[in-house]
């Protein structure tokens, strides 16, 4: 009953949110950049949260409890990757995408930066963005559906889909990107909290600190205390914890490379677009930092005290932080500590939505059926298009694999290939040119998807195992800089990128 009150008090302050940035947005704009308002606070910690999502509560945690520390190369690429976005691309996209015809998408960044007058660039893009979004929603439905299962008796699978669904898509639709930013910044907050709490109590308070915590991971396998070596875990068959090595520099690399994935996350580079201005951007990169570092260990050490915890090993990994919470707190703090994982996922799927609804709207409905379209016209398009997103993405979820982390790879892999090296190139290499960045898109989006859907390539190649982000990504880069190399870009383009890149 606890956690009953928790949750709907927690949902229904996310829905007075909506209610409240409802009379704040009156333009498409304001639906999808919130008139590029944010404080440095907000944009921190709303592009944090809505990077992490239930992956920092659900898929992380499950992945270090079947693997040991080793498990935490992901925790250490997203690390580094989190700080090189913001040193390197956030001040720049901010200043470009204002110079460039005050662009409100990156799809539209991409065309007004090149000057396509095609419209390959805006289309490509908004085609990617709404697969990929699809999918990636789909993973914050999956986790949401998880949540319900293992709190509440009686709810099911899919009863748990709709009913975050349906919250998710109330607020958005009302608020759009100040809700969604508004709502991830206390949301982010929440996660926070719950990942300082959580280990601090279990660890201190029930195992005897780390040293009763280094004792006993030693006890049950030595090698879950080691960052290089392999730990696998077979739940299914109940087998756990099993030595497999050291691990290779294929898994090492394949690990780390989530970082990559940084530049081409349209859903937080979209936070750096709307922050009000370029001299905020050093201090969210500092608030951002400390979010992320203390958070991800937070995540990991409550993976590592729920090995040592329970007696009997998990049925799902991916269920460590829930089980730990239910097990050991009173259930009033149970219940916001658990709010803080459908915060988690909520604070990711708003932000995906409004990113996907802006790319109907500005990038499809305007350009090529509307072009006169008023700004309130295309405001309700795009909410209209958020509801039908998000049904796509249920239905994915309803028939789809339900690993948490499994669908957020495929989808993290698309978008840090697609978008991450044209950003990069478009940012730092005045010699860029549209037609390079259109194949690069092309290619690093073929690529994820051809080495998801046919594992034999990897295998073939001699990388068998290899994260799909880094062939797409390093692919895409290269086809960049060899078509670039090949034209010219227009001397009105090089102008303009003098102008927004001076510091």
């Amino acid at each position: 009953m606890e956690a009953i009150i928790t949750f709907s008090v927690y949902c229904i302050g996310m829905l007075v949110i909506g209610l409240w940035t409802y009379s704040k947005t009156s333009t498409l704009s304001d639906y999808i950049l919130g008139g590029r308002s944010l404080n440095p606070w907000v944009a921190a910690l709303s592009a944090q949260a809505s990077d992490f999502s239930g992956w920092l509560l659900l898929g992380l945690p499950g992945a270090v409890y079947a693997s040991g520390i080793g498990g935490m190369w992901i925790g250490v690429g997203l690390a580094i990757g989190a700080y090189l976005n913001w040193q390197f691309i956030a001040k720049r996209l901010r200043r470009y995408t204002e110079v460039s015809n005050d662009s409100v998408t990156l799809p539209e960044f991409f065309e007004n930066r090149f000057r396509d007058k095609s419209h390959s660039l805006r289309v490509v893009s908004a085609l990617f963005i709404l697969i990929f979004y699809m999918i990636y929603v789909a993973s914050g439905l999956v986790a949401t559906g998880k949540l319900f299962v293992a709190i509440f008796d009686g709810i099911t699978f899919t009863q748990g889909l709709w009913i975050g669904a349906l919250v998710v898509i109330a607020y958005t639709f009302l608020g759009g990107f100040l809700a969604a930013s508004y709502t991830d910044f206390i949301q982010g907050s929440i996660m926070f909290l719950a990942l300082v709490i959580a280990p601090v109590y279990v660890i201190w308070g029930h195992l005897g600190g780390l040293s009763g915590l280094w004792t006993k991971l030693s006890s049950i396998n030595p090698d879950l205390l080691y960052v290089t070596s392999t730990v696998t875990s077979n739940f299914a068959e109940g087998t756990y914890w099993q030595s497999a090595g050291t691990a290779g520099f294929i898994t090492i690399i394949s690990l780390l490379a989530w970082g990559l994935g940084y530049p081409g996350q349209p859903h937080i580079i979209a936070r750096f677009m709307g922050i009000r201005s370029a001299k905020d951007v050093p201090k969210a990169r500092m608030i951002a930092m400390v979010w992320i570092g203390i958070s991800l260990l937070g995540a990991i050490f409550v993976a590592l005290a729920g090995i040592a915890y329970f007696e009997v090993p998990l049925d799902d990994p991916e269920q460590v932080f829930i089980q730990i919470i239910q097990a050991l707190f009173n259930p009033w703090v149970a219940g916001f500590l658990l709010a803080a994982v459908l915060a988690a996922i909520m604070s990711t799927m708003d932000s995906q939505l409004v990113v996907a609804c802006s790319a109907l709207a500005e990038d499809f409905y305007k350009p090529f059926f509307r072009k006169k379209a008023s700004q309130k016209e295309l405001m309700w398009v795009g909410r209209i298009a958020t509801v039908a997103i998000a049904g796509v993405a249920l239905a994915l979820a309803s028939t789809g694999s339900q690993s948490v982390l499994g669908i957020v790879s495929y989808a993290w892999a698309g978008f840090g290939s697609v978008f991450g090296p044209p950003v990069i190139f478009a940012l730092w290499w005045r010699c860029t040119t549209g037609p390079a960045v259109l194949l690069g898109m092309l290619v690093g989006g073929i690529t994820v998807i051809l080495w998801e859907v046919f594992p034999t390539i990897s295998t073939a190649l001699g990388v068998d195992g290899l994260y799909s982000l880094v062939p797409g990504f390093v692919l895409s880069c290269l086809v960049i800089w060899i078509v670039s190399l090949l034209g010219k870009a227009h001397p009105e383009v090089e102008a303009e990128y003098n102008q927004a890149i001076v510091d």
